[in-house]
């Protein structure tokens, strides 16, 4: 059982792997902490990230007549548009047609990851090989890695200064203030003359900003290559990422740590010792209840929840001894 604990760090490649996990996470996870605070669910990060990982795995091999930083910059900021693009369009149904952004983020997000999944398997899916996957990029667009053989690249460093740079855009600029406003209560914000138009387009646009660079880093400094349904998953753990760590950017470190831990730590266990069922799916249903039942990283979730346990013990214990 110890093994489970500590087998992520029994080898550099799952040191690796479970740290770059964190760093794929922590990216979306810092965009749905954004759109959280101000009561916007966005349940559409996996085809945000496919969408944005898709457009830079075609830009990147298309624009390799450049040089490397220009053909980086270019991919980078299309696949990040489309990204964004994808999620101003639920903003925009919200507006007009005043459809929730929980049901139409899911319902883009699942009809883009059919047709992507078509596209890569059929129109772009590479000539070399069998793998249902566009063409792998250029050596020189490639992040190197900084822990081999695990995929862990320099991005790692980008984490903490994202989740500063946004929790303080959340909570010391007005910007920041009104969206929490909203997030509060939407009458208050109504009474006080803040604009929704603003609200939903700026947040939206920054949390499909965030989604869009997921998909490229896990395309330049993991797959090398876009294939198909590459961010099974990666869209769900990001949100429970932002949920446990009570939507506070800079608890997305802990939060990020923690649940790619668990996750990496159950599919290595399983693989290892040839469990038949997904004990990863398990574990991260386990996750989310906890996260239902308010056990966040946030204002001490997890040490308030332990404390009425230990008095709950207390109480059982007393009863006996009075009986």
């Amino acid at each position: 059982m110890l093994d489970f604990f500590t087998g992520v760090l029994s080898s550099s490649y799952y040191t690796g792997l479970f740290l770059n996990m964190f760093v794929l996470m922590s990216f979306s996870a810092i965009g749905n902490c954004i759109s959280l605070k101000s009561g916007f669910y966005n349940l559409g990060g996996e085809g945000q990230i496919y969408l944005s990982g898709f457009v830079a795995a075609i830009c990147l091999v298309k624009f390799s007549f450049l040089p490397p930083v220009l053909n980086v910059t270019i991919s980078l900021l299309i696949s990040v548009l489309s990204s964004c693009t994808l999620e101003l369009i639920s903003a925009l149904i919200n507006d007009f047609k005043k459809v929730d952004v929980l049901l139409t983020t899911y319902l883009l997000s699942s009809a883009s990851i059919f047709i992507l999944d078509y596209l890569v398997g059929n129109v772009f899916r590479t000539k070399e090989g069998n793998l249902l996957a566009t063409d792998f990029i250029d050596e020189s667009v490639r992040l190197k890695s900084i822990l081999p053989p695990s995929p862990l690249n320099v991005l790692i460093f980008a984490v903490p200064v994202l989740c500063v740079v946004f929790w303080f855009l959340q909570n010391k600029t007005m910007w920041g203030k009104r969206s929490a406003v909203w997030g509060i209560s939407n009458e208050f914000a109504i009474y006080s003359g803040f604009s929704y138009r603003k609200n939903i387009y700026s947040l939206m646009a920054v949390d499909g900003v965030l989604h869009g660079f997921t998909g490229f880093a896990a395309v330049i400094g993991t797959y090398f290559t876009c294939h198909q349904s590459f961010s099974s998953g990666m869209g769900w753990n990001a949100l429970t990422c932002a949920l446990l760590a009570g939507k506070n950017p800079l608890l997305v470190i802990p939060s990020g740590l923690f649940l790619s831990w668990l996750y990496t730590s159950s599919s290595r266990y399983s693989l290892i010792h040839n469990f038949g069922f997904d004990m990863a799916g398990i574990i991260q249903g386990l996750v989310i209840f906890f996260v239902a039942a308010n056990m966040t990283f946030a204002e001490g979730g997890i040490k308030k929840t332990f404390c009425k346990i230990k008095i709950f013990v207390k109480k059982i214990f007393a009863r006996k001894e009075v009986e």
